[in-house]
């Protein structure tokens, strides 16, 4: 599969169970989850296409004024390390810049800090509580 033969969508229409299927594919521990808060609380997201088949996605939420925040960056594993996931992000940032943001966030653990560096984001200083 060659990069090019990747189409991505602009908040297309996905279905819980291949959304679901595509982060058990790629997240340990993944359980069902109900996406429709996608609709209500999203600028919009990223489908990343192969034929019929949803292989990545990036969720970008909102502020409801002028910061937007990039969540769920997920590639299927056979579709990794092809630049689907920085195409993904630059698309949600397109989007956000598009729609009128001042600012983009995203929140990442160490391990995927040189992933985001890519993607253009900069180290910033932030807190976190952990709910869960």
């Amino acid at each position: 599969m060659r990069l090019s033969e990747v189409e991505y969508r602009l908040s297309p229409e996905l279905g819980e169970d291949e959304l679901n299927a595509l982060f058990s594919s790629a997240w340990s521990g993944h359980r069902p989850t109900d996406f429709s808060y996608l609709r209500t609380h999203s600028l919009g997201w990223v489908g990343a296409f192969s034929g019929d088949r949803l292989v990545g996605f990036v969720n970008l939420a909102w502020d409801g004024h002028t910061h937007a925040f990039v969540l769920d960056t997920t590639v299927h594993p056979e579709y990794q390390r092809r630049g689907i996931g920085q195409a993904l992000v630059g698309r949600a940032v397109d989007l956000a810049r598009h729609r009128g943001m001042e600012w983009v966030h995203v929140d990442f653990e160490p391990a995927w800090e040189g992933f985001y560096r890519r993607c253009g984001f900069r180290g910033t200083a932030a807190g976190l509580v952990h709910l869960v």
